[in-house]
């Protein structure tokens, strides 16, 4: 498989991303700077990444400027037809601001940065990233932003649950939903979410920097199998 893996002034969790996709995962990760035009010099992609990071600073907006960025238009063109997008944290943050997602990350509940372990529960199967994680287990993953709140309005809420688009929600230790849990203010306590094509994912957790025994932690490599469990099977069909 082969993944391209999105580059913004500002972006610092690229590296991450190619390594574990690479050295822990074994496909084949390239970079992509965010003002080339086409993505077809990088041949046939099975998936793009938008990493975590301040791209452009998180002037303006956190990602309002990235979403303007030469290579996005390329990547909703991706996403449109049907390729698979995960945006972590900034990049999450990137496909709302580029329509790809509905709603928009706000500044946390209490104004601060945020950076910690927390508790995360898959609220779905029916992915291609979360088809393999327990549903009744909470899974511990780091988070590290400023402007992590998820906000929609009350149709697009209704509309995210009615369809099944809820991907994750943070959770006790125990796996309990509650208002206790919700480390930054989001309706819901949500934490990430799908498109309604069910190809684009983000998230503000990052599952990438929870995939390897090194880091003592392996809690998001779930997520990274799924994925190419379902990709495998795609291209089998």
């Amino acid at each position: 498989m082969k993944f391209g893996v999105i580059v913004f002034p500002g972006s610092n969790c690229d590296d991450d991303m190619i390594h574990v996709l690479s050295t822990v995962m074994g496909q084949e990760a390239v970079k992509i700077w965010h003002k080339e035009s086409s993505l077809e010099p990088y041949g046939k992609l099975d998936g793009i990444f938008i990493p975590g990071g301040f791209s452009y600073g998180d002037y303006l907006r956190s990602g309002a400027i990235a979403r303007f960025s030469n290579i996005m238009s390329e990547v909703v063109d991706f996403a449109h037809k049907g390729g698979i997008v995960w945006g972590i944290c900034n990049g999450f943050q990137i496909l709302c601001e580029a329509g790809l997602l509905p709603g928009v990350l706000m500044r946390n509940e209490r104004q601060k940065f945020i950076c910690k372990n927390i508790w995360l529960k898959a609220n779905t199967n029916n992915t291609a990233i979360t088809r393999d994680i327990d549903t009744t287990k909470a899974l511990k993953i780091p988070i590290a932003h400023a402007d992590g709140r998820y906000h929609a309005s009350v149709e697009e809420i209704e509309a995210l649950h009615q369809n099944d688009q809820i991907l994750f929600q943070y959770c006790t230790e125990d796996g309990t939903v509650n208002p206790e849990s919700n480390v930054n203010g989001s309706i819901d306590n949500i934490a990430g979410i799908c498109n309604e094509g069910r190809n684009v994912y983000g998230m503000m957790p990052h599952p990438e920097r929870a995939a390897e025994t090194l880091l003592g932690n392996t809690d998001g490599k779930v997520m990274f199998e799924s994925l190419l469990k379902s990709l495998k099977e795609t291209v089998a069909a």
